[in-house]
């Protein structure tokens, strides 16, 4: 029963963090205009994430432009939108493999060794899945902070981190530790032994057929 909640435990928290990096993928705030030093304050505020850049007017309103072409983007920008997209069909993955392997659920209940197989492989799933998610997340953070302290850059366009990547580094630690618990779920050797002991051990029944027919010889000597 605790090796149950152990798996319901580590798959809500691996389902929180996908949900996370859906979030994280979708947020616009990858990085964020720079205040710091002798920047001028302006009444408008700049966001870029991976699929469009925003304005934000000191008014309340924003404006968004999606990217105009894929090819034109930056290396970093192009690598880190395909590591988000594979954490999150990983994460899907994972989710429906953890659903059948997890002892909750009676989908092959008649054979629990390769039920718990099945959670640890969902649980192997979220581990790549929040490995990819925190790669991506930890890549643009260092290419900001390179830009940020990069002479070359004008002062005026310097970025600094966005709440999408504090997010997807939330989301990174709690995929990957949900999957963690879930790979933790596989059964344990004494409990192997002691089910391979039961079922090669003859019944009572079966031990007193096979005495019976010597006992009869022994009446008739």
């Amino acid at each position: 029963m605790a090796n149950s909640g152990f798996q319901l435990l580590g798959y809500f928290l691996a389902l929180g963090g996908w949900i996370g990096i859906i979030s994280t993928t979708a947020l616009p705030q990858w990085k964020q205009s720079s205040y710091a030093g002798d920047a001028i304050i302006t009444a408008v505020g700049l966001y870029e994430g991976l699929w469009m850049s925003c304005a934000s007017q000191s008014t309340g309103q924003v404006q968004c432009k999606v990217y105009d072409s894929l090819l034109s983007l930056e290396v970093h920008i192009q690598t880190t939108r395909a590591l988000m997209v594979v954490a999150m069909l990983l994460g899907f993955v994972g989710i429906i493999i953890s659903v059948v392997g997890m002892k909750c659920t009676k989908v092959g209940d008649n054979n629990p060794i390769t039920k718990s197989r099945i959670a640890v492989s969902g649980g192997v799933l979220f581990l790549l899945a929040g490995l990819c998610t925190l790669i991506a997340v930890s890549w643009y953070a260092t290419q900001v902070t390179h830009d940020f302290f990069n002479p070359n850059t004008p002062v005026n366009a310097r970025y600094e981190f966005g709440s999408a990547l504090f997010v997807g580094w939330a989301s990174a630690s709690l995929t990957m530790l949900g999957g963690s618990f879930l790979c933790c779920s596989c059964p344990n050797d004494e409990r192997r032994g002691q089910q391979y002991y039961r079922q090669s051990q003859p019944s009572a029944t079966t031990r007193e057929i096979t005495k019976m027919p010597a006992k009869n010889k022994e009446e008739t000597s």
